[in-house]
């Protein structure tokens, strides 16, 4: 059996500033990354024009890069909650 592990990320949209893209917040003590709101808020606005108008081959390239952050958020987010599962004591 092969792990599947997720390809490194290609080049950033233009305009993206990768030290606001991304906070992070406690939950249950557990530091979870999450996109911020801007990025959240411009992933929104390429979802309705991509229903209403599509999007240019910038925007969908754009789109393919919030996609690949959001799987690779989700890993680390996966890892943290299940490192902070397996140092919690658990009764029998």
């Amino acid at each position: 059996m092969s792990a599947k592990f997720l390809a490194k990320l290609g080049e950033v949209p233009l305009g993206t500033n990768l030290e606001t893209s991304v906070g992070i917040e406690l939950v249950e003590g557990v530091p979870i990354l999450r996109a911020s709101a801007g990025i959240q808020n411009r992933i929104e606005e390429l979802l309705d024009k991509q229903q209403t108008d599509g999007l240019s081959e910038e925007e969908d390239k754009e789109m393919d890069f919030y996609a690949e952050m959001d799987d690779y958020l989700s890993l680390v987010n996966r890892t943290m909650r299940n490192m902070a599962w397996a140092e919690t004591p658990h009764s029998a």
